[in-house]
């Protein structure tokens, strides 16, 4: 099963802009949505606030009648308890339109209080009628509507006001916004659980090219496998081409080193025949050259060669079977010496590298070990931490319990050249080969003082991933 990982990807992970940018535009889309829907909805709650006020507006014009003297007269009062009970926010008032504004009638609910109505512009006094908030007698916020009209039997304009508190839109309007942020809110986890579905299902094929190179890189294939959408399809047909590429390199590599190899030993050879057959000081010193040549050309050719097949994708070596062969071919030739050796090794490590190179680099450090332990030689594997790459390594311990080496000294072995003791066989180029090999891996070779006594050849390599 995908799973989406941005710890480590940070703000360059596609999946987390995609994420982001969809639920980023969901969520300022459901805000907008939220805020039309919620202004629409108190609109109308408004609105039909004002159309039920309207009703008891229309009610009140009904039963005033204009008396014999002039005043006004209320023959039934309105079907609303509420405008009768004292300060209930339910109030109507009847005034005369002429300056100043001077109320005929209120209310038993206004008890002394009247209300203070604004002027009336000359558009509102055109239509007849407006509405509109303001304050009421006891600091709640009124809706009022209002209507100027000339009564029958007068001919003198009255305005009709009535007025109601403002909290039953407010409740009915908060009501609403919580159940829509509520549905906004389901909505919002809904698509952003989509988005995530989405986004794991669309890169899906990334994934599976990833696993693949994984596994090629590891050795377990060799090209990229698979049916890939159309859209993926050219990247994994580009792939497919460079590693065949990268192939025809090391093998066209690997040709030329193995033609300039064979041509630079005929002439040596041929030199140190003629050396030999014609012995004397020149000859002697022919034929020391020509070894010290054979030996850096086989040195050359090697790095050359080992430089090819560090770049091949996908080799891999098993570490334990290499070194439990060295070490027994090893044991064999110096069975002699009676020296107790042992490996340490979990079974599951690989090398990220080719079989030939390990065990020329394990080859040396051994036979090294061999030449100057006494006793016991103790060879140890194990996976160490991770770069900044994601890249395991292998540390490989070969320990003796020789001489050793004064510490000002270890570091001096390992140029080319260089020997332990003088007395030993050897070229003094073993340990430089491990050096450039290692080198060639992004690895390291290092000497360093051993428990037991001698030296520890410390090897660090490139893990390959287990599959």
């Amino acid at each position: 099963m995908m799973r989406l990982d941005f710890r480590r990807s940070g703000p360059r992970s596609l999946a987390l802009r995609l994420i982001l940018y969809a639920a980023g535009w969901s969520i300022a889309a459901l805000l907008v949505t939220g805020i039309v829907l919620s202004s629409v909805y108190r609109e109308t709650v408004e609105r039909n606030f004002d159309i039920y006020l309207r009703v008891f507006l229309k009610g009140l014009i009904a039963n005033i009648e204009v008396s014999d003297t002039g005043g006004l007269v209320l023959e039934q009062s309105l079907a609303e308890p509420r405008f009768d009970f004292p300060l209930s926010g339910w109030y109507w008032q009847v005034m005369r339109a002429k300056l100043p504004l001077q109320p005929v009638q209120a209310s038993p609910s206004l008890l002394e209080f009247r209300l203070r109505l604004p002027h009336w512009t000359k558009a509102e006094t055109q239509a007849g009628e407006r509405e509109y908030f303001m304050p009421g007698p006891d600091g709640r916020t009124l809706r009022v509507v209002e209507q100027m009209i000339i009564l029958p039997g007068s001919d003198e304009k009255f305005i009709f006001t009535v007025a109601a508190d403002n909290q039953e839109i407010l409740e009915r309007t908060a009501d609403f916004n919580g159940t829509l942020i509520a549905a906004l809110a389901l909505l919002g986890l809904g698509l952003i659980a989509a988005v995530l579905l989405q986004v794991k299902m669309g890169l899906r094929p990334l994934k599976k090219i990833r696993d693949s190179l994984s596994a090629i890189r590891s050795g377990d294939e060799d090209k990229l496998h698979g049916e890939f959408p159309p859209e993926i399809d050219p990247l994994v047909k580009e792939l497919n081409t460079l590693l065949d590429y990268n192939h025809e390199i090391i093998e066209r590599a690997r040709t030329q080193v193995g033609n300039l190899a064979h041509a630079l030993k005929t002439p040596l050879s041929v030199l140190t025949n003629e050396a030999d057959a014609n012995p004397g000081p020149l000859a002697r010193k022919i034929s020391e050259q020509t070894r010290v040549m054979r030996d850096q050309v086989n040195h050359y050719l090697d790095r050359a060669r080992v430089a090819a097949r560090a770049n091949i994708i996908g080799a891999s070596t098993p570490v334990e079977p290499v070194l439990e062969a060295i070490l027994r071919v090893l044991n064999r030739v110096n069975e002699e010496k009676g020296i107790d050796s042992s490996l340490e090794c979990d079974g599951e490590l690989k090398f990220r590298g080719e079989q030939q190179d390990l065990e020329e680099m394990a080859g040396n450090l051994v036979d090294n070990a061999f030449k100057f332990a006494k006793t016991t030689i103790k060879v140890s594997v194990e996976k160490i931490e991770i770069d900044e790459k994601d890249q395991a390594y292998l540390r490989i311990n070969i320990e003796d319990d020789g001489p050793g080496l004064p510490e000002q000294s270890l570091e001096t072995a390992l140029k080319r050249g260089e020997r332990f003791d003088e007395s030993k066989p050897g070229s003094g180029l073993g340990l430089s080969i491990v050096t450039d090999i290692a080198t060639l891996y992004k690895g390291s070779f290092r000497l360093e003082q051993s428990r037991l006594g001698g030296l520890n050849a410390v090897l660090i390599l490139p893990l390959a991933k287990q599959g």
